[in-house]
């Protein structure tokens, strides 16, 4: 045989090496795109395929004028994918540290460690070790977008960013209980964040696509995509001038009393619409990890008084509206014992000797005595009935949630005392709000309306979604009859009441004090008050309606009245607002000492 030929063996066996090859190579083809393919293309897919999520703006929280109380602030989730990660990217990494803030040992540190991590997952053989491979590692959390172009500018492979949504408000503590908060989740957790999140949230987008080895979209194979929808603004009736107001009298109180807590409330009587809601203790919402839970309950709602004499307003309305009694009709406040239907019903006790005052002069006195002649004229069931009327017993259905119903018991269950103790504010307990509205029914004639505290819905471009009208819930008190109670109430005013010096010259302020003393172990004591001053103004065309409620205030060396503690906060508040609201002056309509018997 010729050297320069092969044999025909290794001819034979050269040709079926190659035959085997291609067999080979033709059984694992069959195998990967006909035997395994739909299998192996869950992979590809998957490996390929993403969805990318467009979150939606959330809307922004208003105030009746349209200034934010609420909005959402645009960031950058920035982060790295340590498999994309290059080793000629490693001088660009203090650029990277200095736009971002971060320390540059820290930042070396985590992107080389991952970038090792990430190779030795590529070489391991283990199924279980693979899996395991990291493709992502957070490196700061919010980042401005500004600072993210510059880093984008940068052309530092495998570093990206995630756009986010903030939750921002600008006013720090301001309304905080009416507002509520988004979490760190980006879950709406308590007031109006909350109980509006069906308008606020918006409709996130997505986009699906496929990708390249570098993590890079291949948008022409978008095969689907859906543009987010931004959330509604949504108006509150909340007025951030009368809010802070109210927010800056509650530091006083504060720092001079030291209450367990204390609420301030400020209304519109014809709509009732909220225009101020505060409390003490509160909390900076853009910090409210911070705050101790006790701060973030919105006490006008969940929190239960007894009323005091601010209740007797129930009493004096409802004889007047059933015609009962006048403001003229007389009864002897000295009294101690009174027999109604054969029964001798043992009196409240009264802080001083009254003698014989007619109705006018029992609100503005605020006899205790004469309030439980009022409700006997009416007996029981009527005057539970006027108590249900008035708002008492039950929700105002005020928009935010959280609201409990107070404590009002029936009839049937009423023990002798009952009927001659609840008049004057005892054996009752209602919430800061629901006190507020049933004056808030004095005032605009005698009907109970629902709390407003939402104005409105507007889309992104401002215009009109939704209007949210008035809700009458009951006509308490016939219009005459709620004029004739108001003007007793501004009685309490006048020399010899017990808001006497509180009054607004020219304004007509109407008003009622309210003491209570707290039940401690189940016993009322002598050192522990609720002090109250609720009313409006002014008295003959109401604007405005407004509650100073205090509880457990400290008075060195003195008692916690609402007379001494409520009436000067409300009388402060309500000079300001007759200012800011530019509330006029009202020209004497009435000689309220006739109507009062001249009290001195």
């Amino acid at each position: 045989m010729s050297k320069g030929f092969a044999s025909n063996l290794r001819m034979t066996l050269l040709a079926a090496g190659v035959l085997v090859a291609f067999c080979a190579v033709g059984v694992r083809l069959v195998y990967l795109h006909v035997l395994d393919r739909e299998e192996l293309l869950k992979f590809v897919d998957k490996a390929r395929r993403q969805i990318v999520v467009e979150h939606a703006r959330r809307g922004a929280l208003l105030d009746t004028k349209g200034n934010v109380l609420a909005t959402s602030r645009s960031y950058i989730v920035l982060g790295a994918d340590p498999e994309m990660l290059r080793e000629e990217d490693t001088a660009k990494w203090g650029d990277l540290a200095r736009l971002t803030g971060i320390n540059f040992l820290e930042l070396d540190r985590t992107l080389r460690t991952s970038m090792a991590a990430a190779k030795l997952a590529r070489a391991a053989t283990d199924p279980a070790t693979k899996a395991k491979r990291v493709r992502y590692v957070k490196l700061a959390d919010e980042v401005d977008e500004r600072i993210y172009d510059a880093i984008a500018d940068l052309g530092i492979r495998g570093v990206y960013g995630t756009r986010g949504y903030k939750r921002v408000y600008p006013g720090g503590q301001l309304a905080a209980h009416v507002l509520g908060y988004i979490n760190k989740e980006n879950t709406p957790v308590t007031g109006a964040e909350k109980h509006f999140d069906l308008f606020l949230k918006g409709q996130d987008g997505w986009i699906e696509s496929e990708r390249d080895g570098h993590r890079r979209e291949l948008a022409q194979f978008r095969t689907r995509e859906v543009q987010p929808v931004d959330g509604y603004d949504v108006v509150l009736t909340i007025d951030s001038v009368v809010q802070n107001i109210i927010e800056r009298e509650l530091a006083t109180i504060a720092a001079k009393y030291g209450p367990k807590f204390a609420t301030i409330i400020v209304s519109d009587p014809q709509t009732g619409a909220i225009l101020g809601m505060a409390n003490y203790p509160s909390y900076d919402l853009n910090n409210f990890a911070k705050a101790p839970l006790d701060h973030q309950r919105n006490n006008a709602v969940t929190d239960v008084i007894e009323p005091g004499s601010t209740f007797k307003i129930v009493a004096a309305g409802g004889a007047l509206n059933e015609g009962v009694v006048t403001p003229f009709s007389t009864f002897d406040c000295d009294q101690q014992t009174v027999f109604v239907n054969g029964k001798e019903r043992k009196l409240p006790k009264e802080d001083h000797p009254m003698g014989v005052l007619n109705v006018a002069q029992i609100v503005g006195k605020s006899s205790n005595r004469g309030a439980a002649h009022l409700a006997m004229k009416l007996g029981d069931q009527r005057y539970y009935e006027y108590v249900k009327a008035f708002g008492f017993g039950e929700p105002t259905r005020f928009g935010l949630g959280g609201e409990v119903r107070g404590l009002l018991e029936e009839p049937k269950r009423w023990d002798g005392l009952t009927i001659t103790r609840m008049p004057m504010g005892h054996a009752v307990a209602a919430t800061p709000l629901q006190i507020h509205m049933a004056m808030s029914a004095v005032a605009n004639g005698g009907a109970l309306l629902r709390p407003q505290i939402i104005r409105e819905v507007r889309d992104q471009q401002g215009n009109l979604v939704r209007a949210i009208a008035p809700e009458k819930r009951a006509q308490v008190l016939k219009p005459s009859v709620a004029a004739e109670l108001a003007h007793m109430l501004h009685g309490v005013m006048q020399e010899g009441g017990t808001g006497a010096g509180f009054d607004v010259e020219g304004f007509e302020i109407a008003g009622k004090t309210g003491t209570t003393q707290k039940i401690v172990d189940g016993r009322y004591v002598n050192n522990r008050h609720v002090a109250s001053f609720v009313g409006f103004f002014p008295a003959s065309r109401p604007q405005v309606v407004l509650s100073v409620i205090v509880d457990d205030a400290r008075v060195p060396g003195g008692t916690a009245y609402g007379r001494a503690v409520s009436a000067p906060a409300f009388k402060s508040v309500a000079e300001q607002l007759i200012q800011y609201l530019e509330i006029k002056p009202v020209a004497p309509t009435r000689n309220m000492l006739a109507l009062t018997g001249g009290v001195r």
